[in-house]
């Protein structure tokens, strides 16, 4: 176990045990236990819980216990149950999680169970990032691009055009955030993102900004590329975007995606899964979906699934044969129609998907244009490390915005440091 993992599984066993409860199986019935942060979500979380449904009427007397763990605490939740060996049968893990796992020799390799029932994973977007010392530890569950989507008459209401540029947003964003009952305090704001939740999560918002800049953490032989001009540029960016004012502060990402489903923010920076939201939103009637004005989108890798190595053999073929059903036609169809994401098998069936969700065209687009730039939050050369670096990004980034450092230092900082976690 490197020191990492063991940090974190010693620090919070207890806690995580007596807030999690047992999960040894109940012995009436076989129960597999199945722990995620998208229990709730919108569209993804409907989408869970129809496989599971399918699953449990296809194996009767096998139950799926679904449970919720917070998504800013989930790595340390899941590092600690499977150090106290006793992980969930089923393992959902975010993609820039899942290589200490493997790495820790805790998830099964995947590649006899392909073998034997004949399945090609050939062009299953994100798929080559699920292999781990040339084996294949997991399955792709989602690949996205991100989109934006705007409040149609907030834009109108203040004349401003869609943005196409990163220039053209902040000037937006700046001209959409109000005070619209002259109490002082901000009602309506130009953009949001999320500064609440996990580490991953903030650079995921922060490298909207980064990308379109042309910077990022590392090169394609995994060396640290943080000390740049681009870099540079794109903390500017993000500064100046939370200093402004034009986003909320100390929100999580559901608590933005509703004020903005809602008609309290006029653009918003995501993906596919914002739809969900949106749909349940009172302002569903004005949000648009368009290409984002940041260039390439934001994309990549998402999550997946997994099955811990050291269960029985018969749990195995239980879990194996959950993993299997998600990556049916069916329930990739449905990825797209129920969950409004973008499907990771090549030959899902997506035809009149636009019917329901007219914006899935941009979604397609979107993911092809993140893929084909070789987008991935997920820097090379720092996967087993990005739990640490990640924390250390968003630390030097709130310093640099509470204290207003100058962007062309902190990335000096950031550069030794990362190098310094890398080793």
């Amino acid at each position: 176990m490197n020191k990492t993992i063991s940090r974190l599984a010693l620090g919070t066993a207890t806690a995580v045990l007596m807030t999690m409860g047992s999960l040894a199986p109940a012995r009436a019935d076989t129960v597999l236990k199945f722990i995620s942060w998208q229990t709730d979500d919108a569209g993804t979380g409907e989408w869970w819980h129809s496989a599971i449904a399918a699953f449990e009427k296809q194996h009767p007397g096998v139950k799926i216990e679904f449970t919720k763990a917070e998504r800013s605490s989930y790595a340390d939740t899941m590092t600690t149950l499977f150090a106290a060996n006793q992980p969930p049968q089923i393992v959902h893990l975010a993609s820039f999680e899942f290589q200490m796992f493997a790495d820790s020799g805790w998830l099964e390799p995947l590649d006899p169970w392909l073998k034997k029932d004949g399945i090609d994973m050939t062009g299953w977007a994100g798929q080559q990032k699920c292999e781990w010392n040339g084996e294949t530890v997991c399955i792709m569950t989602n690949y996205f691009g991100f989109v934006m989507a705007y409040n149609k008459k907030i834009l109108d209401a203040a004349g401003v055009a869609v943005p196409k540029t990163y220039d053209e947003f902040l000037a937006a964003a700046k001209a959409t955030t109000k005070d619209l009952n002259g109490d002082g305090i901000i009602d309506q704001f130009g953009t949001g993102h999320e500064t609440k939740g996990g580490p991953g999560q903030y650079l995921t918002e922060m490298l909207n900004y980064i990308i379109d800049a042309g910077a990022y953490w590392t090169d394609k032989d995994g060396n640290v590329t943080i000390d740049t001009p681009e870099m540079v540029e794109g903390l500017t960016r993000w500064k100046t975007v939370m200093k402004s004012g034009v986003s909320p502060v100390d929100m999580s990402a559901s608590d933005v995606r509703k004020l903005f489903a809602d008609g309290k923010m006029a653009m918003r920076l995501d993906g596919p899964w914002l739809y969900g939201t949106t749909e349940k939103g009172s302002a569903k009637s004005d949000i648009v979906y368009a290409a984002p004005p940041l260039h390439p989108p934001l994309g990549g890798s998402s999550n997946v699934l997994a099955m811990p190595a050291d269960i029985p053999d018969d749990q195995k073929a239980l879990v194996w044969d959950f993993i299997k059903l998600t990556m049916t036609p069916e329930f990739q169809r449905s990825y797209a129609t129920l969950g409004g994401n973008t499907p990771p098998s090549p030959t899902a069936d997506v035809s009149g998907v636009e019917k329901t969700i007219p914006h899935f065209p941009v979604l397609i687009e979107t993911m092809k244009a993140a893929s084909e730039a070789g987008i991935d939050r997920i820097p090379t050369g720092l996967e087993l490390f990005y739990n640490e670096f990640s924390k250390m990004v968003m630390e030097e980034s709130q310093r640099m915005i509470i204290q207003d450092l100058d962007p062309a230092e902190v990335v000096k900082t950031m550069q030794a440091k990362a190098e310094s976690i890398k080793g």
